[in-house]
């Protein structure tokens, strides 16, 4: 479950609730709560598609791990993937969310289907939504 201020924030600062905003949000607070949140060591590599929905992934991510493309801790790799790989120091965690997840994602045809949608994945573990590798 997504803290509500955060979810109310981060909504705020993307401009709508969403799918994949969602999906950036849970993923960043994985990957910091395996790591540490630290502003400066913390690095994000998220890979998507460059283009909505799907990039609103990446605005989920930086608001809720610190990375950000102004502090030039993120860095953003065109992909048919949905996915984030934190690392501090020599430990890394690797986020993906998984293939039939996003399959049904690819068929939300509406802004109300996509924020019913989004209010489900509030409520999903972890391991309901992704893969997840650590080192």
């Amino acid at each position: 479950m997504l803290p509500n201020d955060l979810l109310d924030e981060a909504v705020k600062f993307h401009g709508h609730l969403g799918p994949f905003l969602v999906l950036g949000l849970k993923a960043a607070l994985s990957g910091v709560d395996y790591l540490g949140k630290d502003y400066f060591k913390l690095w994000a590599k998220v890979e998507t598609a460059p283009h909505p929905p799907r990039s609103c992934f990446i605005d989920g991510v930086q608001f809720a791990s610190g990375c950000t493309t102004g502090k030039g801790n993120i860095e953003v790799k065109a992909s048919d993937k949905v996915s984030v790989e934190f690392t501090l120091g020599e430990r890394k965690i690797k986020i993906e969310v998984r293939n039939d997840l996003l399959e049904a994602l690819d068929r939300v045809s509406s802004n109300n289907q996509a924020e019913l949608i989004s209010k489900e994945l509030m409520q999903k573990t972890d391991t309901e939504l992704f893969l997840i590798s650590k080192n």
